[in-house]
């Protein structure tokens, strides 16, 4: 069995008002609370549920195949692939950016993934490294020891890294700092 899966980490702040967490975080704590926005960083169950697909996957030519929005939730066609190319900048980028809208409009917002290891910690590190000074201008072994130590529990998937290394490496973060 995959130890990582033994770990479900409670959310944690990594950000004034940007909490990090996986599934039961938002089931217990998020789901029935006002003032919250939530990224489901995670195909199962909720991009499922979301669009009702059966089967394996959604169906690729439904406009929603890679991102659904719903009120203040985004809901994202995204799984923990051991091969970075499955990781969709497109994804990524509109996970950073409705962040940013979320906490601008002074709402709090938990991203979540399943176990909350690999994919969500993924978006937060992201946002910090585009948004903030916290990351930014930080080779990318050293921001992922400082992500380390806002997120301990931080544990990335083979192709997460590679998805945050090659972002890193070819200085293409997506969105850009701001105030």
């Amino acid at each position: 069995m995959d130890s990582r899966a033994d770990v479900i980490p409670l959310k944690i702040e990594v950000h004034p008002g940007l909490f990090v967490g996986g599934q039961a975080s938002y089931e217990s704590d998020v789901k029935f609370e006002n003032g919250w926005a939530v990224i489901h960083a995670c195909k199962e169950p909720y991009h499922r549920q979301a669009l009702g697909y059966k089967g394996r996957a959604a169906p690729k030519s439904d406009p929603e195949y890679l991102i659904a929005r719903r009120d203040h939730r985004l809901i994202l066609n995204l799984v923990d692939a051991d091969d970075p190319t499955f990781i969709p900048d497109e994804v990524m980028d509109a996970a950073v950016s409705f962040i940013d809208e979320q906490l601008k409009a002074e709402r709090k917002v938990l991203v979540h993934c399943n176990q909350g290891l690999s994919r969500s910690p993924a978006i937060a590190m992201l946002y910090l490294a585009t948004h903030t000074d916290r990351l930014d201008g930080h080779a990318f072994e050293q921001a992922l020891k400082e992500f380390g130590q806002i997120y301990p529990t931080f544990s990335p998937s083979p192709g997460v890294l590679g998805f945050l290394r090659r972002r890193w490496t070819s200085g293409h973060m997506g969105a850009t700092v701001g105030p």
